[in-house]
């Protein structure tokens, strides 16, 4: 019985986030309309973040996207953890001012550890900032020309890691796409001067946004989402306590903020588990962790241990908790793909033979069409659990 009540918890916490994060009920209209609702966007992989739009969206093509990046409705910077995040260009002013000063410190420590200078690291910046306001918007191979003429090496992470210091300053982001290559603009002439940040107004801006488009929470989610001390997520929340609901499990919301969760997916996509799951920790349902770590996403061990208990969680009693169990299988498949596999010596040989069934479902094409790599992981994680039971048996 204790089962099945973390289950059904695991299920009305999975709903909903999902339909927070826009991954249940009805699709954005526009790139504009996701981004804004999750306040920033994974987008280190630049695939991955119009697949994230694509995924809460219908009709919507990486075209849209890039329509929006070039009309400055959108843009793409460090931010939260030190990320690369796309987001509303209207929204970078107060982020930007709230979550890099934290990242100023490691940013220096790399740049050391290439073997610059001081100086040469000014000397990098201020080439980035003279060649964007002659010549921007320019690519990164440009803007390594220019970086190269002014006698600042460019090899190895250097180059990357001036441009994130000419972003934590303020100085540039990532706006149009040209030739397929996203170019970077000075924000001045991108995006005007902007007025001062105030920064308690900030603070409860971020939580009300996060919870908008990420709740339930609780502090230590908004803290690890933002890359920002405990005490300021803290803050952040009790600057909107008026704005928040109680709730049973301990997690906070923002009380009347949507109407009831829709139930997940027939089917959720690998990503969609990432999106839904990353940064969230539901304190009352421990096994429900798919995202360890700091990161938005997955971190590989995590996922793996993970996507193990809460499978073997929901395959107990896959009958009475339905929708959720491929959710699960898919969460797992993402441990195989993104490389650390699957723990089996945590699994039972029961729940081995429940796991490859339910994998061996997850894998038919018409289960996850758009994620035929991934139907093969499933495909051969089922092959290798079935294998383990046929050795274990002799």
């Amino acid at each position: 019985m204790e089962d099945v009540a973390r289950a059904a918890k695991l299920t009305t916490v999975l709903a909903e986030r999902l339909t927070a994060q826009l991954l249940a009920g009805r699709p954005a209209r526009d790139p504009i309309e996701v981004t804004r609702r999750l306040l920033a966007v994974q987008g280190q992989d630049p695939r991955g973040a119009r697949l994230a739009v694509r995924a809460r969206s219908s009709d919507l093509t990486a075209a849209d996207v890039d329509r929006a990046l070039n009309e400055g409705s959108l843009l793409i910077t460090w931010v939260n953890r030190g990320t690369l995040h796309l987001l509303a260009s209207e929204d970078y002013p107060w982020l930007h001012a709230l979550t890099t000063p934290p990242l100023f410190t490691g940013s220096a420590r790399r740049l050391a550890g290439e073997g610059l200078t001081p100086g040469a690291v000014e000397r990098g910046v201020k080439a980035i900032e003279r060649a964007l306001a002659s010549a921007g918007p320019l690519t990164r191979a440009q803007l390594r020309e220019h970086i190269d003429a002014a006698a600042v090496r460019t090899e190895g992470q250097v180059l990357g890691e001036l441009l994130m210091l000419a972003s934590l300053q303020g100085i540039i982001v990532r706006g149009p796409v040209i030739d397929s290559q996203h170019a970077y603009v000075l924000v001045r002439d991108w995006l005007g001067v902007s007025p001062p940040v105030d920064r308690d107004r900030a603070l409860a801006e971020l939580a009300r946004r996060y919870l908008a488009g990420h709740g339930p929470a609780e502090d230590r989610d908004l803290a690890r989402w933002a890359g920002l001390p405990l005490r300021d997520a803290r803050a952040a929340l009790s600057s909107i306590a008026r704005e928040l609901g109680e709730r049973p499990d301990g997690l906070v919301e923002l009380a009347g903020s949507a109407g009831p969760p829709q139930p997940p997916p027939r089917a959720c996509s690998a990503r969609s588990i990432r999106c839904c799951s990353g940064g969230a920790r539901a304190r009352s349902c421990s096994e429900f962790r798919l995202a360890a770590g700091s990161g938005g996403g997955l971190s590989r061990s995590g996922a793996a241990r993970a996507g193990a208990r809460h499978l073997q969680l929901l395959l107990a009693e896959r009958h009475r908790v339905p929708g959720v169990q491929l959710a699960s299988a898919a969460g797992l498949a993402l441990a195989v793909h993104q490389g650390r596999g699957l723990r089996q010596k945590s699994l039972g040989l029961a729940a081995a033979v429940d796991q490859a069934g339910e994998l061996e479902q997850l894998s038919e094409p018409d289960r996850l069409p758009a994620d035929g790599h991934l139907s093969n992981h499933c495909a051969n994680v089922a092959s290798g659990l079935r294998g383990r039971v046929r050795r274990a048996h002799g």
